[in-house]
């Protein structure tokens, strides 16, 4: 699981069935230095499947890969990254 900064929403013209109700939102994932100040991230954007309705610049906990599709075990949904939540508060140790 990686945390992520939503910087946009991805509107679709024709989705897979499964998908009717999905919301989609494009996120960069953040380094831990773009973690302690997430105001411009750098990587590269990824397209997120989200239920929890994240904002433009929240932080989400974002699942990857099969664990993305976990959720809706046992139907099967086309979803490559999944916002498992939207995280209000993260505290770093500096002493890492």
């Amino acid at each position: 699981m990686r945390i992520a900064k939503v910087i946009g929403s991805v509107l679709l013209n024709r989705s897979h069935a499964s998908l009717a109700r999905a919301q989609f939102k494009l996120a960069i994932p953040l380094s831990l230095d773009e973690l302690r100040d997430p105001s411009d991230p750098q990587g590269d954007s990824i397209v997120v499947y989200d239920e929890l309705h994240a904002g433009v610049g929240n932080l989400i906990a974002v699942s990857e890969g099969c664990e993305a599709a976990q959720p809706f075990y046992p139907d099967l949904k086309p979803v490559d990254a999944y916002n498992a939540a939207i995280l209000d508060r993260i505290d770093i140790d500096n002493s890492i």
